[in-house]
């Protein structure tokens, strides 16, 4: 680990004291760690091209819906089918008599994921949807679980 010596103004200063409060960080150290962190996520994420060489991320979708919409259900489920490959879990909460909030946990290219989102939250009857993204490596490796040794891939975010 290196320590740093950063001088900013004093504007700067109140906004990281700020956002470490609001975030019930420990020290300034914390809070700036993991702004790094998120600034190095979002460009690993942004910069990689479509196509073989694409990124692979971790996901979550979650949207809200209106479940009396004509067909949504069945079109939601149709698409989640269409991108088993992407679908890891779904969680469905009821939370009153016409609306339902699902999250999806997804992993794949980031396009694919993206694509993904980008086809469950515009369709009719969702009102509210949000993606977060994590880069990962998928990594496959050779190890036992108290067995014979085999290969699986791992995922590191």
């Amino acid at each position: 680990m290196q320590r740093l010596t950063l001088t900013v103004d004093d504007e700067l200063v109140a906004a990281l004291d700020d956002h470490m409060k609001a975030h019930r960080y420990a020290s300034r150290s914390e809070a700036l760690r993991d702004i790094l962190r998120e600034a190095a996520a979002r460009r690993r994420l942004d910069a990689r091209p479509a196509g073989p060489a694409d990124g692979f991320c971790i996901a979550t979708l979650s949207y809200v819906y209106d479940h009396e919409t004509r067909d949504l259900g069945r079109r939601l489920t149709r698409a989640q089918h269409r991108h088993h490959d992407l679908q890891m879990a779904t969680l469905h909460v009821h939370l009153d008599h016409e609306s339902c909030l699902e999250v999806a946990v997804l992993r794949g290219p980031v396009t694919a994921v993206r694509q993904v989102a980008d086809e469950t939250v515009s369709q009719r009857g969702v009102r509210h949807g949000a993606l977060h993204l994590v880069p990962a490596d998928r990594v496959r490796t050779r190890h036992a679980h108290g067995g014979k040794p085999h290969e699986h891939d791992h995922i590191h975010a």
